[in-house]
């Protein structure tokens, strides 16, 4: 009898390796989690391996103990302090490319390896250098600039044709769950910012710059993708776009997070919450203890979010930038038609970290 299909999910402790995790055990199959630290959010206790992707030899070691191994979810990221100049850099995106192979290559060699998932986004449409094209699809040219997707893309092309296995490519627009201290996800940062405006007795004012309208993608929409994706025939050798199928505007949202958090909005106030956060940190502890919150300290609930923050939110800028958004319409008739309402989104992950208390519920 043949042995069941068993996904690993590289970067589980991340937020969209959590939420793949979550989305393979939901669907009954065996998962297998791999991470530098045990992810605490996965549903269910799962075989974990504890991993550094950047040694090579722990890497080819581990891979010896993974025999059942059919499918990969590969949601692992190497950031800077900082986030957003680690983009660019040659040392980051070498570093990041040579994760993938240390695991790829002995995977290849040891299992029956079937398909393998990986994450892009749209810095492949060259969105931090130039203006994209309006909508982008996944077949347009590439844009010549610094980036790792290329080595990832390059490297899985190559090594599928080679050892027989099938991938698929997604690119997620921003992504919106419920994990913290991790590199790019709004909601702790937004529920982070919201507590300490109140404990000042400031208003939970907008901290923005110029306009902007967003697409976002909840987490559990690209957790079942991914599950989606590696059984499914017209997903396999393509790269496909990823977004709740709206557009938004953090404006416009704003009185609903505030909400669900028990504050009071006020007017918009340019605040850079890569600064104003981590300098309260002091104010940070005094609510943890305030609010019997779990004892996460600022800059382990931020992790590098903080900088994303300021970026998505449009800080220091007084003009409109250019749109992003990207077309679904492929993966649609490939066959995946999930959508999810971004506002509730927001507003679940938000009360989903309340529940758990990460975050305080600050009104009545």
């Amino acid at each position: 009898m043949p042995r069941p299909e068993t996904a690993l999910i590289v970067g589980a402790s991340g937020l969209v390796g959590t939420a793949a995790a979550n989305s393979f055990i939901a669907a009954g199959w065996p998962v297998i989690t791999c991470s530098r630290r045990r992810p605490n959010l996965v549903t269910r206790n799962v075989k974990h391996v504890e991993l550094d992707l950047l040694d090579a030899a722990a890497c080819k070691k581990a891979v010896t103990d993974l025999d059942d191994v059919t499918h990969v979810v590969y949601a692992a990221v190497s950031e800077v302090p900082g986030l957003i100049p680690g983009w660019s850099d040659p040392s980051q995106i070498e570093a990041n490319g040579r994760m993938l192979e240390n695991l790829i290559e002995p995977l290849a060699q040891h299992t029956s390896l079937e398909h393998v998932t990986i994450l892009q986004g749209t810095k492949a449409y060259g969105a931090t250098v130039q203006p994209m094209r309006v909508p982008a699809r996944e077949h347009h040219a590439r844009v010549d600039h610094p980036n790792f997707y290329w080595l990832h893309e390059d490297y899985i092309r190559r090594k599928a044709d080679q050892a027989g296995f099938g991938f698929t490519i997604f690119r997620p627009q921003l992504v919106v769950g419920p994990n913290h201290g991790v590199v790019m996800n709004l909601p702790p940062v937004i529920g982070a910012y919201a507590a300490i405006r109140h404990y000042e007795g400031l208003p939970f004012s907008f901290p923005g710059g110029a306009h902007r309208v967003w697409e976002a993608v909840d987490v559990r929409l690209v957790g079942d993708a991914c599950r989606w994706a590696a059984t499914t025939k017209s997903a396999q050798g393509e790269i496909f776009n990823l977004t709740n199928g709206e557009v938004f505007s953090f404006r416009d949202m704003w009185p609903a997070l505030a909400a669900v958090l028990g504050v009071t909005p006020g007017r918009d106030e340019s605040i850079s919450l890569a600064e104003y956060l981590p300098a309260r940190a002091g104010l940070w502890s005094e609510i943890v203890a305030r609010y019997g919150l779990e004892p996460v300290s600022i800059m382990d609930l931020l992790g590098e979010s903080h900088h994303y923050a300021d970026r998505c939110f449009a800080y220091g800028t007084t003009s409109p930038a250019p749109p992003m958004f990207v077309s679904t319409v492929k993966i649609k008739r490939a066959g995946f038609t999930d959508v999810y309402d971004s506002e509730q989104s927001f507003c679940h992950w938000l009360g989903d970290l309340i529940a758990r208390k990460v975050i305080p519920r600050l009104g009545t």
